[in-house]
Parts: C-alpha cells; structure tokens; sequence
C-alpha cells in the first residue's frame, strides 16, 4: 500500500505529470511480475488482473485514488458514511480520462479508427459494440459501463479473465461515444459459436467453478462466496465449436 498511496499523493501534487506517469507505469509493470499485489484482488483474482493489459491496471490505480480522494475530502469537510456512487463514478471517468488522455490511451474518434484498423462493426447492444474482420482472431469492443460505478467495471474485466481465462478481456484505450457515454475499448478472442448453450449446460459450468444458482434453479444468476454472477443466459454463453464445451462470451461479475 505504501507505493500506492504513493502515487495517489503525486497525482494530489503534480497531476499526471511526466514523473506521475512513470510512477504509475513502475506500479503496473511491478503488478504484471508479480512482485506487486493490488489490494482489491486475492491471488488467483491477480492473474485475470494482469490479463487485462497495463491500461486497465492504470485505470484501476486511478480509479482508487478517485474513491479515496473523495472520501478524504468528504471527511475534511466533517461529513459521515461514504460518498455515493454516482459521486464517485463521476470522479474516477474524470481523472480516468485526464490520466488516459496523459498517457495517449484516449481517442477522441475511436468508432473511425477502429472500423479502419479492426473492421465493421457486426454487433451493438446496450453494453458493447463489437467490431471484427473476417479471418482475424479476435473482436474489439467499446465497452460501456453498466456498472455503478467506473472501477466495478473495471473490476468486471479483472474477474472475467480470473473465471473465463478463454475469453479474456485485454484493455487498449478509452474514448467517449457521440452520447458522451464513456467506453472501455478492448480486444476479445473470436468465438466460432456451434450453438448456443443450455441452462443446464451453464449451471455444470459455473458449479465446477465454485458457483450455485441464486434464484432457486429458475434463473441466470449465480453466486459464490466472493463473487455473484449474472445475465449467464445462453446468448452470452456459446458452445464452442472446437472444443464443443460450454464458453462465456460476457456477462455481469462482481464482488458480493
């Protein structure tokens, strides 16, 4: 924790200067070694984590000063309990998009270059927009968040990779959509889809993984000690066509 509280202290002074951003980049490159642990995750959790890439490490490190600095500044001003969600949220996008925009992981017109680079976009939903072309191994997505707050998806992206390793999520950038919506742009491995999987099929999965149904056998929830699942319905699990094994494509994952 001390190297950390020291970078939150040097983005108090200097902002994301060229010395903050080099602290930062020396905490990253320590997490994905190996030789640093960050406190929001348990071991295992860790290696989801380092899937993720540096950026999502970085926004994970911005995204806990925000929280702490907002508490901190809430109890200065002889405030109780904790900042709400929508405070919060609001002050991780903002420093997210500064440190971002620091580090030249921020593009202003991300569908343009994306479509130019990784081709059309083949799909769009409330949480993603897909892009893919044909041949490549994998999909890139700008991804919104439906999470209450900026670091919970942030965090999402961490358990994924931690639970469904064959999907991992890699984190390239950020950027805002025409709506001003804040996205998350990441690669996924492409997923030739024999069919779709059945519920029966996604309860052995998740129960191999520690995980039971939370809405008594009738729905698409699950939950562990630690971490609750949701959405598993079958059009975010396929089942593979090389392996003919159930593959979770997306879904909800956070800490309980």
């Amino acid at each position: 924790m001390d190297k950390l509280n020291g970078i939150f202290e040097a983005i108090s002074a200097d902002g994301f200067s060229e010395s903050t951003l080099l602290l930062i980049d020396k905490y990253v490159n320590d997490i994905r070694n190996g030789t640093e642990d960050f406190p929001r995750f348990n071991l295992p959790e860790h290696a989801g984590f380092s899937k993720g890439g540096a950026p999502l490490i970085g926004a994970s490190i911005i995204a806990c000063h925000a929280t702490a600095s907002l508490t901190a500044s809430r109890h200065a001003e002889g405030r109780t309990g904790s900042p709400a969600n929508w405070e919060i949220d609001e002050l991780q996008e903002q420093l997210i998009e500064q440190w971002a925009k620091a580090a030249n992981l921020w593009e202003d017109d991300s569908e343009q270059i994306l479509i130019g680079e990784f081709g059309p976009m083949i799909a769009q939903g409330a949480e993603a927009k897909v892009y893919y072309k044909e041949g490549s191994t994998s999909v890139v997505k700008e991804r919104a968040s439906i999470y209450s707050t900026t670091q919970k998806a942030l965090d999402a992206i961490a358990l994924h990779n931690y639970l469904f390793p064959e999907t991992a999520m890699k984190v390239i950038g950020f950027t805002r959509d025409s709506d001003g919506l804040m996205r998350i742009v990441l690669t996924q491995p492409y997923i030739n889809c024999l069919r779709l999987a059945t519920k029966e099929e996604i309860d052995d999965m998740v129960l191999a993984k520690g995980f039971q149904d939370n809405w008594n056998g009738q729905g698409v929830n699950y939950i562990s000690e630690r971490i609750a699942l949701e959405d598993m319905h079958p059009a975010n699990v396929f089942i593979d066509t090389v392996t003919e094994k159930p593959i979770c494509i997306d879904c909800i994952v956070k800490f309980v």
